[in-house]
């Protein structure tokens, strides 16, 4: 490498000490202990135990539903409710007036800067038993029921749905504003309506950011905690223990950190699949 290459590269050096230290490490660390049988009580020193605890995770019946379980979260939360809904806000704010935009707008955002614990307390406070969902229904004359107890996993699902679509919303705002009305208008006067314009002219030129927003949603996703655990913890059993709530139990519950950590990496290596998948699909030409 030449001085004046070196000269370049010198500005990106702080950056990329950081990373290696922040990120690369712990990674690396994290990728070793999964390899052994590293706990936290009871236990003088570790050894290396090899793929034992990824053959222990294919052979657990709880770390399958769990895997079963953050796919149902996944798709209900993400790729069909926010990534919908926050296309259908957005479709629908291009149209509405200017302080319906606002007002819609504000409600949307607030419920996604609202604190990941507060939003699940606030979700857990709406479907609980005695909560807000079951006081509606009770003045429509519907029968009720104890929601988190009885569709726990859709009940998480709906909250993400809640708290994370303003995301999605604000993404395809911005989308919609680059389409030349030019086209929109043109396809008007040549008779297409409103769903053909949608599928023929809309979703064609906001593929790239369809794309862009469904893997930062799903990456999202994958790794929500915080919310689950304030609603459910996981329960009732393991109806709604997804895989980073099922790594936390394995972890730091039942003290196998090097157990727990080789569920974390199959997480991550789910995530990496799902990153290629749509990396892959931005990169196809309309």
């Amino acid at each position: 490498m030449n001085p004046r290459s070196l000269t370049r590269a010198l500005p990106l050096t702080p950056a990329l000490v950081l990373l290696l230290l922040f990120l690369a490490g712990p990674i690396a660390y994290c990728a070793w202990i999964a390899f052994t049988d590293l706990q936290l009580t009871g236990q003088a020193e570790s050894s290396f135990v090899g793929f034992e605890n990824f053959r222990t995770a294919f052979r657990d019946e709880e770390f399958l539903n769990a895997v079963w379980l953050t796919l149902v979260f996944t798709v209900v939360s993400s790729l069909l409710g926010q990534n919908t809904l926050g296309l259908a806000l957005a479709s629908l704010m291009q149209r509405a007036s200017k302080p319906v935009r606002t007002l819609t707008g504000g409600i949307v955002i607030t419920a996604w800067v609202l604190p990941e614990v507060v939003a699940g307390f606030l979700l857990y406070a709406f479907f609980r038993k005695e909560g807000t969902l079951n006081a509606l229904l009770g003045l429509l004359h519907l029968p009720s029921q104890n929601w988190l107890f009885t569709l726990p996993i859709l009940a998480v699902s709906f909250a993400n749905v809640w708290r994370g679509t303003a995301f999605s919303m604000l993404v395809y705002s911005a989308a919609l504003n680059e389409i030349p009305k030019e086209i929109t208008e043109a396809a008007e006067v040549d008779g297409a309506g409103g769903w053909r314009r949608m599928w023929h002219i809309t979703l064609p030129m906001i593929r790239r950011s369809i794309g862009t927003n469904l893997m930062l949603n799903t990456l999202q996703t994958l790794s929500v905690f915080g919310l689950i655990w304030v609603m459910t913890r996981g329960g009732p059993g393991d109806k709604s223990q997804t895989l980073p709530l099922f790594m936390y139990e394995q972890a730091f519950q039942n003290s196998m950190i090097g157990y727990g950590t080789a569920v974390a990496l199959l997480l991550l290596l789910v995530g990496s699949v799902f990153s290629v998948v749509y990396m892959r699909l931005l990169r196809t030409e309309v």
